[in-house]
């Protein structure tokens, strides 16, 4: 998914920043976060690209309202005969390509893959080219959110008004997380699903049709004063069943993981809030997107699985720094899990444990972290000495 960093305040470094809407002057940042098919727990970084836009140029001085549409539709035109890599939707193509480079050095002898990846895309990765690609990749399979109603050939018809004429197959309930626009709820889904064809746009009629399945997903029973869920999803796994159909939804659902990606590393790493040269930033970032995706896993695993060993989040100075900073009363009764090691990093970072219903906040890891990476210094130089 793609992330926008506003840094509009530093205006003396404007050239390193561009445009990013609504009158923000940021960078733009694309990642790709890997998750467990299962359960979802975040593993890690596989690929993210920076970039800035250009600033356009000022209008002529005395523009009137004609000369100023004529010189809108230019740009849009031109923008519109851009070559594809030049555009910024390319991004989701390269994503993809990089992603399954990184997987090419597990392939087995018969040219297969050891592992299966499947890409979870949102509605600006609904791009006639990602289908293309993935028809090419073997073991690669892609979920997308669609944003276009495309025609059906076989079908003769288009994809909303085909999918949502099927057959309701099952109820499902999902649970929403919060967000700006709503609250967290359990939304009751009716579920619709069937095979599509869909027709490649005329930049790839060698292609062929893409044929794929579609899964409908609409709210019931939606609470007063809130918006129902629609999701009309592609995929090109096999969806013919209740349990394949429920396994679609639940990837998609795992989308919002990258979204709290995105949220820790700008609440919790405060990534808006250095100000740098774009260069410099771009280096700064390179640190705060792995200490962003390590404090996700690390929250889903003190969430998922509390009582796992603390080695799945802590290296060893890490725990020995930890334990050398607990209170001697309370060594003994210490365990080495996840649960303790998360307790331990929000005490660097300020927690107060005796309020036993409060919650361990994102911004109280991202001091511990920072406390507990100092102290790793430390005692590292200390060893050195010895």
């Amino acid at each position: 998914d793609t992330t926008y960093l506003d840094y509009k305040k530093i205006l003396e470094k404007r050239d390193d920043y561009g445009p990013t809407g609504n009158g923000g002057n940021g960078l733009i940042l694309h990642t790709s976060l890997a998750l467990d098919p299962d359960f979802g727990q975040p593993l890690g970084l596989l690929w993210e690209k920076l970039w800035h836009r250009q600033h356009k140029p000022s209008p002529p001085p005395g523009e009137t309202s004609t000369s100023k549409k004529k010189r809108l539709k230019k740009e849009r035109l031109i923008a519109k005969n851009r070559a594809f890599k030049e555009k910024e939707s390319y991004r989701w193509v390269e994503a993809f390509q990089k992603v399954n480079k990184l997987f090419k050095g597990l392939e087995m002898p018969d040219g297969g893959l050891l592992t299966r990846v499947i890409h979870v895309f949102d509605r600006e990765g609904d791009i006639a080219e990602v289908f293309a690609l993935q028809r090419k990749n073997k073991n690669t399979g892609v979920v997308v959110r669609a944003a276009h109603n495309r025609c059906l050939s076989e079908e003769n018809s288009y994809l909303w008004e085909y999918v949502t004429s099927q057959e309701v197959q099952f109820i499902k309930e999902v649970e929403l997380p919060e967000t700006k626009k709503r609250k967290e709820r359990t939304a009751t889904l009716e579920i619709r699903y069937c095979p599509v064809s869909i027709n490649p746009p005329s930049r790839l009629k060698k292609s062929g049709n893409f044929n794929v399945y579609a899964l409908f997903a609409t709210e019931i029973n939606v609470p007063d004063g809130c918006e129902p869920v629609t999701w009309m999803l592609l995929t090109s796994e096999l969806v013919t069943t209740q349990a394949e159909a429920s396994q679609i939804l639940r990837w998609y659902t795992y989308r919002w993981r990258i979204e709290e990606y995105h949220k820790i590393l700008k609440s919790g790493c405060k990534a808006e809030n250095y100000r740098l040269a774009g260069e410099s930033m771009s280096t700064m970032l390179g640190f705060l997107t792995v200490i962003a995706a390590q404090l996700l896993r690390m929250t889903y695993l003190h969430r998922n699985s509390p009582h796992s060993s603390a080695e799945l989040v802590l290296t060893k100075i890490q725990m020995d720094v930890l334990l050398a900073s607990t209170p001697p009363k309370q060594k003994k009764q210490i365990q080495l899990t996840v649960d303790w090691a998360i307790r331990a990093i929000a005490r660097l970072g300020g927690y107060l444990e005796h309020r036993k219903n409060s919650p361990i906040g994102i911004q109280v890891l991202w001091r511990g972290w920072l406390e507990l990476e100092s102290l790793c210094q430390g005692w590292l130089l200390h060893e050195n000495l010895k």
